[in-house]
């Protein structure tokens, strides 16, 4: 295995200026990981092929980053679900089935892997309260950004407080889709269509998922932020599976997006 230097995520102008020092963020990208090989980095999927140990190793520095050990950092088994879970003290190390998470437990880190699809990271600073969202197009349209708002008001939030951040995803330019997901998109939302731009392919076409994001963040009365960054064709810093598939690859890695409400 090689042995990169610790990792230095990427870090949020709104969350860092709406949290200061009470809360710690980081959106990871590949460097600063052990693995090798095509998860070459800080590959901290589970459910990759990669070395168990490798995998392990990653998550440790991740959670070390935030000056705790690895049994302080949760994730879930993500479903493509609107499904959003409550983590507190009594967190034992399983990965329940959903695909965001809140929390007011100060000393535990919360944080959804990705390798395409958006991270959502999400404070209210005020009352102590953040969460973190997957969400593909499946959760992104189903439901799981408002969800998590929910989640976070229902631990004391409030909704004015609460600043979102869209980390490393893919973009519109990169995402092409086929005309049977442009056709349900639009039957579930006819305002979908202002998401999808032409494809040189006759029927695709390409999906700004990332504005999508944002627009339903803002439109839910919170304030977010896209940093803006795309995962397919920066190799050197971020996983991507549509990359991977392109490829033709046997798998692919996934970097994590993280928060913390630090103890006192």
């Amino acid at each position: 295995m090689q042995d990169e230097t610790l990792p230095l995520p990427i870090q949020s102008p709104l969350l860092s200026a709406s949290t200061g020092a009470k809360i710690r963020h980081g959106f990871f990208t590949r460097h600063g990981g052990v693995s090798d090989g095509i998860y070459r980095g800080l590959n901290v999927g589970l459910g990759s092929q990669d070395e168990r140990e490798a995998v392990l190793e990653n998550r440790k520095r991740v959670a070390n980053w935030f000056d705790l050990p690895l049994e302080k950092l949760a994730t879930v088994h993500q479903m493509h679900s609107p499904d959003v879970v409550v983590i507190d003290s009594t967190y034992d190390g399983e990965r329940p089935e959903a695909d965001a998470m809140v929390t007011a437990t100060p000393g535990m880190v919360i944080g959804v892997l990705s390798a395409d699809c958006g991270p959502i990271l999400f404070a209210d600073a005020q009352a102590g309260v953040v969460g973190a969202a997957h969400a593909g197009w499946k959760g992104a349209v189903y439901g799981v950004l408002e969800n998590t708002i929910d989640a976070m008001i229902a631990l004391g939030a409030t909704r004015a407080n609460i600043v979102a951040t869209l980390g490393p995803s893919i973009c519109g330019e990169n995402y092409e889709v086929g005309p049977e997901r442009v056709e349900s998109l639009k039957e579930l939302n006819p305002a979908h269509a202002a998401y999808f731009s032409p494809s040189p392919n006759t029927g695709h076409a390409f999906f700004d998922l990332k504005q999508l994001t944002v627009d339903r963040l803002i439109a839910a009365g919170v304030k977010a932020e896209n940093l803006g960054l795309c995962t397919y064709p920066d190799e050197d810093r971020f996983y991507s599976y549509r990359r991977t598939t392109h490829r033709c690859e046997p798998d692919y890695g996934r970097q994590i997006s993280a928060i913390a409400i630090l103890e006192n």
